[in-house]
């Protein structure tokens, strides 16, 4: 495989995991630490409290990292898990408030060891 076809927008995913788990008791506290312990554990970074995401080379690595989170999801609560290219996701806008946040278009900077 060539290493243009590796670096295709169209190939690399980012998997995100949003998620609303009840926190009213200790119980419940301890299982929505635990849940946002095994996504931190798996490489996935918070994005927005609740939302977190990871970086995937391939749609075949992607399905590892859904794989793992479905492993993980506690028994009560609302999860989601949503897969999209690198280009869908390049293609989001991001404000705080009305401003738009402006960045550079640098790729992302993630290192992967073979």
């Amino acid at each position: 495989m060539a290493i243009q076809d590796r670096l295709n927008a169209y190939r690399i995913m980012w998997v995100l995991v949003f998620f609303d788990l009840p926190t009213e008791t200790k119980q419940e506290r301890k299982r929505y630490a635990k849940f946002r312990k095994d996504l931190l554990a798996d490489g996935f970074t918070m994005f927005q409290f609740s939302i977190y995401l990871r970086h995937c080379p391939s749609k075949e690595n992607a399905e590892v990292h859904i794989r793992r989170v479905k492993r993980a999801l506690p028994e009560h609560g609302h999860i989601g898990i949503l897969n999209i290219t690198d280009k869908q996701f390049g293609d989001m806008e991001m404000f705080y408030g009305k401003k738009p946040v402006v960045e550079k278009q640098t790729g992302v900077q993630q290192l992967q060891m073979f």
